[in-house]
Protein backbone atom coordinates (compact mmCIF):
# COMPACT_ATOMS: atom_id res chain seq x y z
CA UNK A 1 0.00 0.00 0.00
CA UNK A 2 1.50 3.08 -1.51
CA UNK A 3 0.08 5.64 1.27
CA UNK A 4 2.41 7.97 2.26
CA UNK A 5 2.06 10.00 -0.79
CA UNK A 6 -2.00 10.17 -0.33
CA UNK A 7 -1.46 11.38 2.81
CA UNK A 8 -2.41 14.50 2.67
CA UNK A 9 -1.54 16.25 6.60
CA UNK A 10 -2.97 19.90 4.95
CA UNK A 11 -6.32 18.27 4.01
CA UNK A 12 -10.01 18.84 6.44
CA UNK A 13 -10.10 14.94 6.28
CA UNK A 14 -8.79 13.25 9.00
CA UNK A 15 -5.85 10.90 8.40
CA UNK A 16 -7.35 7.93 9.43
CA UNK A 17 -10.40 8.37 7.54
CA UNK A 18 -7.66 9.40 4.01
CA UNK A 19 -6.04 5.58 4.76
CA UNK A 20 -9.08 3.82 4.62
CA UNK A 21 -9.90 5.76 1.36
CA UNK A 22 -6.64 4.62 0.13
CA UNK A 23 -7.05 0.89 1.08
CA UNK A 24 -10.97 1.29 -0.41
CA UNK A 25 -9.22 2.72 -3.35
CA UNK A 26 -6.39 -0.15 -4.05
CA UNK A 27 -9.03 -2.69 -3.84
CA UNK A 28 -11.34 -1.20 -6.08
CA UNK A 29 -7.83 -0.82 -8.37
CA UNK A 30 -6.72 -3.83 -8.20
CA UNK A 31 -3.83 -3.42 -6.40
CA UNK A 32 -5.06 -4.83 -3.48
CA UNK A 33 -6.40 -8.38 -3.71
CA UNK A 34 -9.29 -10.04 -1.78
CA UNK A 35 -8.15 -12.91 0.53
CA UNK A 36 -4.54 -11.17 0.72
CA UNK A 37 -2.70 -10.34 3.46
CA UNK A 38 -2.18 -6.87 4.96
CA UNK A 39 0.77 -5.20 7.57
CA UNK A 40 0.14 -5.12 11.37
CA UNK A 41 -0.66 -2.15 12.65
CA UNK A 42 2.52 -2.02 14.05
CA UNK A 43 4.00 -2.89 10.22
CA UNK A 44 1.57 0.21 8.68
CA UNK A 45 2.57 2.74 11.09
CA UNK A 46 6.64 2.04 10.95
CA UNK A 47 5.94 1.80 6.95
CA UNK A 48 4.51 4.82 6.40
CA UNK A 49 5.41 6.96 9.26
CA UNK A 50 2.25 7.27 10.78
CA UNK A 51 1.34 7.64 14.44
CA UNK A 52 0.03 4.20 15.42
CA UNK A 53 -3.18 5.55 16.98
CA UNK A 54 -4.27 6.83 13.34
CA UNK A 55 -3.88 3.29 11.69
CA UNK A 56 -5.67 1.51 14.97
CA UNK A 57 -8.74 3.86 13.88
CA UNK A 58 -8.25 3.12 10.21
CA UNK A 59 -8.15 -0.53 10.48
CA UNK A 60 -11.13 0.08 13.06
CA UNK A 61 -13.38 1.70 10.35
CA UNK A 62 -11.72 -0.53 7.76
CA UNK A 63 -13.40 -3.88 10.03
CA UNK A 64 -16.65 -2.09 10.35
CA UNK A 65 -17.09 -1.58 7.22
CA UNK A 66 -16.38 -5.16 5.88
CA UNK A 67 -12.98 -4.37 4.37
CA UNK A 68 -10.75 -6.11 6.32
CA UNK A 69 -11.21 -9.85 8.84
CA UNK A 70 -9.04 -10.43 11.58
CA UNK A 71 -7.67 -14.47 11.30
CA UNK A 72 -6.72 -15.12 15.24
CA UNK A 73 -2.95 -15.70 14.79
CA UNK A 74 -2.44 -14.68 11.50
CA UNK A 75 -3.14 -11.11 11.22
CA UNK A 76 -5.52 -9.05 8.68
CA UNK A 77 -7.03 -10.06 5.66
CA UNK A 78 -9.21 -8.51 2.58
CA UNK A 79 -12.28 -9.76 3.12
CA UNK A 80 -12.98 -11.84 0.06
CA UNK A 81 -17.14 -10.71 -0.18
CA UNK A 82 -16.02 -7.21 0.36
CA UNK A 83 -17.30 -4.84 -2.67
CA UNK A 84 -18.15 -1.13 -2.54
CA UNK A 85 -20.55 0.64 -4.45
CA UNK A 86 -19.96 3.53 -2.56
CA UNK A 87 -19.08 6.81 -5.08
CA UNK A 88 -15.87 8.60 -4.07
CA UNK A 89 -16.04 12.39 -4.87
CA UNK A 90 -13.38 14.66 -4.76
CA UNK A 91 -14.66 18.20 -3.26
CA UNK A 92 -12.75 21.61 -3.88
CA UNK A 93 -13.76 24.58 -2.16
CA UNK A 94 -11.95 27.99 -2.76
CA UNK A 95 -11.84 28.30 0.84
CA UNK A 96 -13.19 27.41 4.75
CA UNK A 97 -15.61 29.48 6.04
CA UNK A 98 -19.34 29.85 8.01
CA UNK A 99 -21.21 29.22 4.53
CA UNK A 100 -18.65 26.78 2.93
CA UNK A 101 -19.09 24.59 6.34
CA UNK A 102 -22.62 24.33 5.66
CA UNK A 103 -22.58 23.61 2.21
CA UNK A 104 -20.44 20.71 2.66
CA UNK A 105 -22.52 19.49 5.80
CA UNK A 106 -25.72 19.52 3.84
CA UNK A 107 -23.95 17.80 1.20
CA UNK A 108 -22.83 14.78 3.40
CA UNK A 109 -26.05 14.72 5.20
CA UNK A 110 -27.67 14.20 1.93
CA UNK A 111 -25.28 11.58 0.23
CA UNK A 112 -25.53 9.72 3.60
CA UNK A 113 -23.27 6.07 3.61
CA UNK A 114 -23.57 6.21 -0.74
CA UNK A 115 -20.41 8.12 -0.63
CA UNK A 116 -16.73 8.99 0.53
CA UNK A 117 -16.31 12.69 0.26
CA UNK A 118 -12.58 14.16 0.30
CA UNK A 119 -12.23 18.12 1.04
CA UNK A 120 -9.22 19.94 -0.33
CA UNK A 121 -8.80 23.83 -0.47
CA UNK A 122 -7.39 25.23 -3.54
CA UNK A 123 -7.18 28.57 -1.82
CA UNK A 124 -8.02 30.30 -5.30
CA UNK A 125 -5.30 29.49 -6.96
CA UNK A 126 -5.24 27.65 -10.28
CA UNK A 127 -2.17 26.16 -9.43
CA UNK A 128 -3.22 24.03 -6.58
CA UNK A 129 -6.44 23.65 -8.27
CA UNK A 130 -4.35 22.19 -11.39
CA UNK A 131 -2.65 19.67 -8.77
CA UNK A 132 -4.97 18.47 -7.07
CA UNK A 133 -6.86 17.47 -10.09
CA UNK A 134 -4.26 15.98 -11.58
CA UNK A 135 -3.37 13.65 -8.64
CA UNK A 136 -6.60 12.62 -8.79
CA UNK A 137 -7.91 11.52 -12.45
CA UNK A 138 -9.20 8.00 -12.25
CA UNK A 139 -9.87 7.73 -8.43
CA UNK A 140 -12.70 9.22 -8.25
CA UNK A 141 -16.65 9.32 -9.63
CA UNK A 142 -17.16 12.86 -9.22
CA UNK A 143 -15.36 16.13 -8.90
CA UNK A 144 -17.58 18.75 -7.28
CA UNK A 145 -15.44 22.09 -7.68
CA UNK A 146 -15.79 25.82 -6.56
CA UNK A 147 -14.46 27.72 -9.47
CA UNK A 148 -13.51 30.98 -7.70
CA UNK A 149 -9.96 31.56 -8.78
CA UNK A 150 -7.65 34.58 -8.71
CA UNK A 151 -4.28 33.53 -9.52
CA UNK A 152 -3.36 31.18 -12.38
CA UNK A 153 -6.98 31.21 -13.51
CA UNK A 154 -5.82 30.28 -16.95
CA UNK A 155 -4.39 27.19 -15.51
CA UNK A 156 -7.64 26.29 -13.44
CA UNK A 157 -9.43 25.99 -16.36
CA UNK A 158 -7.54 24.40 -19.02
CA UNK A 159 -7.32 21.33 -15.89
CA UNK A 160 -11.09 21.34 -15.27
CA UNK A 161 -11.22 20.58 -19.29
CA UNK A 162 -9.63 17.19 -18.80
CA UNK A 163 -12.76 16.11 -16.41
CA UNK A 164 -14.94 14.43 -18.18
CA UNK A 165 -18.41 16.17 -18.44
CA UNK A 166 -20.32 13.26 -16.54
CA UNK A 167 -18.04 13.80 -13.49
CA UNK A 168 -18.10 17.38 -13.25
CA UNK A 169 -20.19 19.23 -10.68
CA UNK A 170 -19.59 22.92 -10.28
CA UNK A 171 -20.90 24.68 -6.99
CA UNK A 172 -21.54 28.35 -6.08
CA UNK A 173 -20.67 29.62 -9.87
CA UNK A 174 -20.89 28.36 -13.24
CA UNK A 175 -18.38 28.84 -16.23
CA UNK A 176 -19.96 30.44 -18.51
CA UNK A 177 -17.50 29.31 -21.63
CA UNK A 178 -16.86 25.64 -20.29
CA UNK A 179 -17.32 22.76 -23.22
CA UNK A 180 -19.15 20.18 -22.36
CA UNK A 181 -22.56 19.68 -20.45
CA UNK A 182 -21.47 19.17 -16.75
CA UNK A 183 -23.70 19.98 -13.58
CA UNK A 184 -23.90 22.97 -12.22
CA UNK A 185 -25.42 24.72 -9.02
CA UNK A 186 -24.37 28.06 -9.39
CA UNK A 187 -25.43 31.67 -7.69
CA UNK A 188 -25.70 34.29 -10.66
CA UNK A 189 -24.37 37.03 -8.81
CA UNK A 190 -24.74 40.03 -10.46
CA UNK A 191 -28.82 39.14 -11.28
CA UNK A 192 -29.28 37.73 -7.64
CA UNK A 193 -28.03 40.64 -5.38
CA UNK A 194 -29.94 43.64 -8.55
CA UNK A 195 -32.92 41.45 -7.76
CA UNK A 196 -32.99 40.86 -3.92
CA UNK A 197 -32.24 44.56 -3.66
CA UNK A 198 -35.37 45.11 -5.85
CA UNK A 199 -37.65 43.17 -3.28
CA UNK A 200 -36.47 45.47 -0.70
CA UNK A 201 -37.01 48.39 -2.58
CA UNK A 202 -39.91 49.74 0.10
CA UNK A 203 -37.35 49.30 3.31
CA UNK A 204 -34.79 51.05 1.21
CA UNK A 205 -37.11 54.00 0.38
CA UNK A 206 -36.15 55.89 3.50
CA UNK A 207 -32.51 55.88 3.16
CA UNK A 208 -31.24 58.72 0.82
CA UNK A 209 -27.90 56.93 0.50
CA UNK A 210 -26.91 53.08 -0.74
CA UNK A 211 -22.98 52.57 0.14
CA UNK A 212 -21.50 48.72 -0.89
CA UNK A 213 -18.61 48.08 1.12
CA UNK A 214 -16.41 45.67 -1.01
CA UNK A 215 -13.12 44.23 -0.24
CA UNK A 216 -10.07 44.66 -2.23
CA UNK A 217 -7.97 42.20 -0.44
CA UNK A 218 -10.58 39.84 -0.27
CA UNK A 219 -11.78 37.78 -3.40
CA UNK A 220 -15.59 38.42 -4.11
CA UNK A 221 -16.83 38.11 -7.33
CA UNK A 222 -16.73 41.88 -9.35
CA UNK A 223 -20.55 41.04 -10.76
CA UNK A 224 -21.59 41.78 -7.04
CA UNK A 225 -20.49 45.17 -7.48
CA UNK A 226 -22.22 45.57 -11.44
CA UNK A 227 -25.52 43.79 -9.84
CA UNK A 228 -25.62 46.76 -7.40
CA UNK A 229 -24.83 49.71 -9.28
CA UNK A 230 -27.17 48.16 -11.83
CA UNK A 231 -29.80 48.31 -9.00
CA UNK A 232 -29.06 51.94 -8.21
CA UNK A 233 -29.22 52.95 -11.94
CA UNK A 234 -32.61 51.61 -12.27
CA UNK A 235 -34.41 53.26 -9.16
CA UNK A 236 -32.07 56.50 -9.47
CA UNK A 237 -30.37 56.01 -5.71
CA UNK A 238 -27.58 58.22 -4.78
CA UNK A 239 -24.46 55.36 -4.09
CA UNK A 240 -21.19 54.48 -3.41
CA UNK A 241 -18.64 51.60 -3.88
CA UNK A 242 -16.09 51.81 -0.72
CA UNK A 243 -13.63 49.27 0.46
CA UNK A 244 -13.56 49.46 4.08
CA UNK A 245 -16.18 50.58 6.52
CA UNK A 246 -14.05 52.92 8.11
CA UNK A 247 -13.34 55.15 4.72
CA UNK A 248 -15.70 57.54 5.89
CA UNK A 249 -18.19 57.95 8.74
CA UNK A 250 -21.22 56.33 9.08
CA UNK A 251 -23.76 59.16 7.24
CA UNK A 252 -27.11 58.74 8.78
CA UNK A 253 -30.21 58.41 6.04
CA UNK A 254 -27.85 56.03 4.84
CA UNK A 255 -28.17 51.98 4.31
CA UNK A 256 -24.89 50.13 3.81
CA UNK A 257 -24.51 46.48 2.32
CA UNK A 258 -21.48 44.97 3.75
CA UNK A 259 -19.84 41.64 2.37
CA UNK A 260 -17.50 41.16 4.96
CA UNK A 261 -17.93 40.01 8.68
CA UNK A 262 -15.53 41.83 10.02
CA UNK A 263 -16.81 45.16 8.38
CA UNK A 264 -20.19 43.98 9.63
CA UNK A 265 -18.82 43.95 13.67
CA UNK A 266 -17.17 47.82 12.88
CA UNK A 267 -20.36 48.87 11.58
CA UNK A 268 -22.19 47.51 14.32
CA UNK A 269 -19.26 49.13 16.83
CA UNK A 270 -19.28 52.39 15.25
CA UNK A 271 -22.99 52.53 14.34
CA UNK A 272 -23.29 52.56 19.00
CA UNK A 273 -20.15 54.55 19.55
CA UNK A 274 -22.21 57.15 17.53
CA UNK A 275 -25.68 56.46 18.95
CA UNK A 276 -27.21 55.51 15.29
CA UNK A 277 -29.69 52.78 15.50
CA UNK A 278 -29.72 50.22 12.99
CA UNK A 279 -33.22 50.63 11.12
CA UNK A 280 -33.53 54.04 11.92
CA UNK A 281 -30.89 56.08 11.66
CA UNK A 282 -28.58 53.92 9.29
CA UNK A 283 -29.88 50.58 7.39
CA UNK A 284 -27.27 47.62 7.21
CA UNK A 285 -27.52 44.88 4.98
CA UNK A 286 -25.14 42.09 5.38
CA UNK A 287 -24.31 39.20 2.65
CA UNK A 288 -24.71 35.49 2.98
CA UNK A 289 -26.83 34.11 6.25
CA UNK A 290 -25.17 32.74 9.43
CA UNK A 291 -27.54 31.53 12.73
CA UNK A 292 -25.48 34.50 14.70
CA UNK A 293 -26.79 37.34 12.12
CA UNK A 294 -30.74 36.23 13.43
CA UNK A 295 -29.97 37.44 17.09
CA UNK A 296 -27.25 40.05 16.62
CA UNK A 297 -28.59 43.54 17.59
CA UNK A 298 -32.41 42.05 17.62
CA UNK A 299 -31.66 40.24 13.80
CA UNK A 300 -29.42 41.66 10.37
CA UNK A 301 -30.89 42.19 7.45
CA UNK A 302 -29.52 39.75 5.22
CA UNK A 303 -28.86 39.07 0.86
CA UNK A 304 -27.94 35.62 0.73
CA UNK A 305 -28.07 32.37 -1.31
CA UNK A 306 -29.77 29.13 0.73
CA UNK A 307 -26.27 27.21 1.20
CA UNK A 308 -27.75 24.35 2.92
CA UNK A 309 -30.00 23.85 0.04
CA UNK A 310 -27.15 24.03 -2.77
CA UNK A 311 -25.19 21.16 -0.51
CA UNK A 312 -28.88 18.97 -1.03
CA UNK A 313 -29.39 19.71 -4.58
CA UNK A 314 -25.61 18.88 -5.27
CA UNK A 315 -26.08 15.82 -3.62
CA UNK A 316 -29.15 14.64 -5.34
CA UNK A 317 -27.85 15.40 -8.73
CA UNK A 318 -24.60 13.53 -7.91
CA UNK A 319 -26.84 10.27 -6.31
CA UNK A 320 -29.25 10.41 -9.10
CA UNK A 321 -26.49 11.30 -12.05
CA UNK A 322 -28.58 14.17 -13.42
CA UNK A 323 -26.54 16.75 -15.37
CA UNK A 324 -28.34 20.27 -15.38
CA UNK A 325 -27.42 23.61 -14.30
CA UNK A 326 -29.77 24.96 -11.49
CA UNK A 327 -30.13 28.54 -9.88
CA UNK A 328 -29.53 27.98 -6.33
CA UNK A 329 -32.21 30.11 -4.45
CA UNK A 330 -31.34 33.77 -3.34
CA UNK A 331 -33.13 35.82 -1.23
CA UNK A 332 -33.48 39.02 0.70
CA UNK A 333 -34.44 37.93 4.48
CA UNK A 334 -36.35 41.03 6.22
CA UNK A 335 -34.73 41.80 10.09
CA UNK A 336 -34.81 44.85 12.12
CA UNK A 337 -31.02 46.58 10.60
CA UNK A 338 -32.92 47.57 7.73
Amino acid sequence: MELLDRIDSTSATPKYIQVVNAVIADIEAGILKRGERVPSINETSEMYYLSRDTIEKAYKVLRKRGVISSVKGKGCYISKTFSSDKIRVLLLFNKLSAYKKTVYYSLLKTLGEDAIVDLHIHHYDGKICESLINDSLGKYNYFVIMPHFCRNVETAMQTIQKIPAEKLLLLDKNIENFTGKCTAIYQDFERDIRNALHSGKDLLEKYNRLVLVYPKDVSYPMEIVKGFRHFCRETSFDHAVINHINEEPLIPKTAYIVLEESDLVDLVEQSRTQGMALGKDIGLISYNDTPLKKILDNGITVISTDHEKMGETAAYMLKNKLREKIHNPFTLIRRNSL
